[in-house]
């Protein structure tokens, strides 16, 4: 809401410093814990991926759930969940099915409890990136745009954009990929342009 990096304002967080102090490291270790969380990382997984002592990765994991209580109640609420239903969903409905949730075996069970805390979150980007891609699409036909959507990787769309329409075809992403679905904060998009999505970049 106050348009701030989230992974600056983690590592400050979790490092207890001011937002200027924040090394590149730190953004990057803040930045590893904000997404290896949602997977389920552990102190062990963690100190591999940063390359630190699980001493160290484990002080992190416990200085982030301290800072950010609420996704630790995500987190369990999300597995108590999944446990009593056997499935997740996403914000608009769409279930995963987690047949191991309840299972005997720690393997599969685990495997399941990372998927009931994981696949609202990332299905519920699948979601609105899929919703932003039909609206972006019908408004392209509308307008009889000779620019093509040719490509999407993650939360990113690539268009094959024919130059004349630069400035139509960059506000109609913007708006429709921004107003996709109406969340408790904004959903903020950039638009690069060039002649290969590494100079778009």
């Amino acid at each position: 809401n106050n348009q701030e990096d989230i992974h600056l304002a983690t590592a400050a967080k979790v490092y207890n410093v001011s937002t200027k102090s924040v090394t590149r490291e730190m953004r990057s270790n803040a930045k590893m814990v904000n997404f290896g969380i949602i997977y389920g990382i552990s102190a062990f997984g963690l100190s591999q991926r940063l390359g630190i002592k699980r001493g160290e990765a484990k002080n992190i994991i416990e200085q982030y759930f301290a800072e950010f209580p609420g996704i630790k109640k995500y987190i369990n609420n999300s597995i108590s969940r999944a446990r009593k239903n056997e499935y997740v969903e996403t914000i608009f409905g769409r279930r995963r099915y987690l047949s191991n949730i309840n299972s005997k075996n720690s393997l599969l069970r685990s495997y399941d409890e990372r998927n009931a805390i994981n696949a609202p979150i990332q299905g519920s980007a699948a979601d609105i990136i899929k919703i932003a891609m039909i609206k972006i699409q019908k408004s392209i036909e509308e307008k009889n745009l000779k620019s093509k959507m040719i490509l999407q990787v993650h939360d990113e769309l690539i268009f094959d954009m024919k130059k004349s329409e630069s400035d139509i075809l960059k506000n109609l992403v913007r708006k429709k990929m921004e107003e996709s679905t109406i969340l408790n904060v904004p959903l903020t998009v950039d638009v690069g342009v060039g002649e290969n999505w590494l100079e778009a970049h």
